[in-house]
């Protein structure tokens, strides 16, 4: 009785370390559990309950080899023990060993139950025909309609490959639905992007009365992702905060992920401010939004005040910093986060190590990138993209090598990878490229078919480039058709940029900017204005290259009201108003409009001048009559260090003709070669033969015309006639009032 008393309770010990290593499974517990277990011997009370327990451990922690052992082992075997060893194949994706165990079940005996296809259908590597057959079996045995289990196990299969009828038809032939039906199926719809579909039938559950949970709010917060669905959004908040679920930090932290997608990062940040509590998810989504849209200062300030809320940053949070350190090329603080990642053993992961890699790239240091790289251990396409898009950018023929090498290791190329390395390819490159993008059947690929166009355009083969066109039906494909319109563009064909462009189904803001383009440089400027209307009605917002075409069309036309008004749209817009870009067409519009001020004032607020800027306030000033400001500006320029390029040294030349400083024009001129290193070209001469000639200087002008280094053009033999003939009629006139 002693030994028998022992016995029971060291299988007792056994069943309470058993319910301790479930809270949290680990093979350092696990494994000396089992031993354990065998050196016990079988309990006979529970002889199979202990096996299949420790099956269902090693399947939780992806262990299904040791799983297998052990079920090999065991004296006898129940639906259990079979249905924890298919689950322990299944969650590991080995759908192969999962069906033949599944058939070895029934060869002997065992009637499957519902958590046996359960186990089945929720593994991903099972396909919609597999799944088919399985449900065939389900019904057989009457399973589909004895609970909800297997049907919701159906709909996440059929959910997973996106097929949606026979989604729709399991859910419509259930007899019993549960709420993890109903949340299941809501999820399914609203990550496939059918918002109405998923909002009417998380209206329908709540129209049942069901007692909700987290999540089946996060199911349909998921699905809300553009403007149009913020006012079902913000009802859906109000029913997680009548419902008490605006504590749950899953649910918390769809919303924040939601108003981020409807509304834009100022909401996705007042709500991540009036969170209660805040994990590391919580930080990353916030970080993640903020990086996403290239908000990298705010992305970085939030991940220092990470350690405020005490919350430490995974794989997740380094990855967004690191990139937001990339956008903003900071290389200093990018090394600090690079030592915290090598401080939490993360450079090895491919995720973080793939940011590093294109961190580095990015800040111009291509063996920094290549060392990054090394020391990803399991490396997969994302990593080697990175590293080829790295000296791809810096025009590395190096990107053609580790192509060669992701090739010869056995790795599979996708449509980016070719896209990279197309970047940086010469001509004779190219060809073998085009053969090879062929062979692995990526050439109907937009990203692969839009990077080569581009390519043959810059190797000068514009033909070949063009030869798309008719070879391929590209019109529907937004990406290739813009790229063809903007070779287009550059052969000067506007017309046909129009032409193709309009073709488009769903034009881009891109495809807008490239043919409201076409028609500024074609001249057709009320055309230009008209697209805009359009493309707004067409709710695409205009983005800095479209108004820089708008204000270039208000500059040729003139219009002061319709420039001032495009200044007005273009202040809404916080980033695109601090554009140097956008900044400087406002100086040159304002200036061709005769608003000078307003010129002086948008230059004067200015925090990033560049060149450019300077030379459209010179022309600026200079055409309206201020030249003497136009050279105390370019003396201005050059003492704070902006080397005045070939455009500048015009717009100061024209200052100089437009205000009689000969003197100062001329002093200028000589100084081109000598103090710029710019040699003065057909429109410098123009300048300098025109600012001689109108104040009287013929026979300088004339010297000027003669030492010309190629011969001079209709314009500048023109501009001379016409002021010596000026000349003439003045002394003839003279004559004239002295005879009188």
């Amino acid at each position: 009785m002693s030994f028998h008393g022992d016995f029971i309770k060291h299988h007792q010990r056994i069943l309470r370390l058993l319910k301790t290593c479930s809270r949290a499974p680990s093979l350092r517990s696990t494994k000396p559990l089992h031993a354990l277990t065998v050196t016990a011997g079988p309990n006979p009370d529970q002889p199979i309950f202990l096996y299949n327990s420790i099956i269902s451990l090693y399947a939780s922690l992806g262990e299904p080899l040791t799983a297998r052992k052990l079920f090999d082992k065991m004296p006898d075997r129940n639906v259990v023990s079979f249905n924890s060893i298919i689950s322990a194949y299944s969650r590991c994706g080995y759908v192969e060993d999962a069906l033949r165990m599944f058939l070895y079940m029934i060869n002997r005996g065992f009637e499957p139950t519902q958590f046996t296809f359960g186990g089945l259908l929720s593994c991903d590597s099972l396909n919609p025909v597999e799944g088919a057959q399985l449900q065939a079996s389900v019904l057989k045995n009457g399973l589909f309609c004895a609970d909800a289990f297997v049907g919701t196990a159906l709909l996440g299969l059929y959910g997973r490959h996106g097929c949606f009828y026979e989604v729709v038809s399991v859910f419509e032939d259930m007899p019993r639905k549960s709420l993890v039906t109903w949340n299941s199926i809501v999820s399914i719809f609203g990550k496939h992007g059918f918002v109405e579909d998923c909002m009417f039938l998380f209206c329908e559950l709540v129209r049942s009365e069901a007692a909700l949970t987290e999540s089946s709010f996060v199911g349909v917060i998921h699905g809300l992702s553009n403007e149009q669905d913020l006012e079902f959004g913000e009802q859906i908040h109000g029913l997680v905060i009548k419902n008490g679920f605006d504590y749950e930090l899953l649910v918390a932290n769809s919303l924040v992920n939601m108003y981020f997608q409807c509304a834009g990062i100022c909401s996705a940040e007042k709500m991540f401010k009036d969170l209660a509590i805040r994990d590391v998810v919580s930080w990353n989504t916030i970080i993640g939004a903020l990086a996403e849209s290239e908000n990298f200062g705010k992305a970085l300030e939030l991940y220092l005040r990470m350690s405020v809320d005490i919350v430490f940053p995974n794989q997740t949070t380094f990855v967004y910093v690191i990139n937001s350190c990339a956008g903003l090329q900071n290389s200093i603080l990018g090394k600090s986060i690079h030592a915290k990642v090598i401080k939490n053993a993360l450079e090895c992961d491919v995720f973080v190590g793939s940011a590093l890699v294109d961190f580095y790239a990015k800040c111009d240091n291509l063996e920094g990138a290549h060392l990054c790289f090394s020391e990803i251990s399991n490396k997969n396409i994302v990593s080697w993209n990175a590293l080829i898009l790295g000296y791809a950018s810096k025009s590395s023929p190096t990107s053609i090598f580790v192509l060669i090498e992701l090739l010869q290791l056995g790795y599979q190329p996708n449509e980016f990878t070719f896209s990279h390395v197309l970047r940086s390819s010469l001509a004779f490159e190219l060809l073998q490229l085009h053969c090879l993008i062929i062979r692995m059947g990526y050439e109907n690929y937009e990203y692969v078919l839009g990077s080569l166009m581009t390519s043959y355009a810059k190797s000068g083969l514009i033909s070949d480039a063009l030869a798309f066109v008719t070879a391929l039906n590209i019109p529907r494909a937004v990406v290739p058709a813009n790229i063809i319109a903007g070779i287009y563009n550059r052969t000067g064909q506007y017309n046909e940029t129009v032409k193709l462009l309009s073709q488009l189904e769903r034009p881009d803001i891109v495809s807008w900017n490239i043919v409201i383009a076409a028609c500024a440089h074609n001249g057709d400027y009320k055309e230009v204005l008209e697209l805009f209307k359009y493309m707004c009605a067409a709710r695409i917002y205009p983005d800095n290259y479209t108004f820089v075409s708008l204000l270039s069309a208000c500059s040729k036309l003139c219009n002061l009201a319709l420039g001032s008004s495009l200044h007005g749209l273009i202040k809404k817009t916080e980033i695109i108003s601090s554009d140097t870009f956008v900044c400087n067409m406002l100086i040159d519009m304002y200036g061709k409009c005769g608003s000078i001020g307003s010129s002086v004032k948008i230059f004067n607020e200015m925090t990033d001048r560049n060149v450019i800027t300077w030379t459209a306030l010179i022309s600026a000033l200079g055409l309206n009559g201020f030249a003497q400001r136009a050279l105390e500006r370019f003396r201005e320029m050059e003492f704070l260090g902006f080397k005045p390029d070939r455009v500048a040294l015009i717009a100061v030349l024209t200052a100089c003709r437009h205000g009689g400083l000969v003197r100062e024009g001329m002093e200028l001129f000589e100084r081109m070669n000598r103090s710029y290193g710019v040699e003065p070209e057909m429109d410098h001469y123009h300048c300098v033969v025109d600012l001689l000639v109108r104040y009287g200087h013929l026979k300088e002008a004339e010297k000027i015309i003669t030492t010309m280094p190629f011969p001079p053009n209709a314009l500048i033999w023109r501009t001379f006639l016409e002021g010596f003939q000026r000349r003439r009629i003045a002394k003839y006139d003279t004559l004239n009032s002295t005879k009188c």
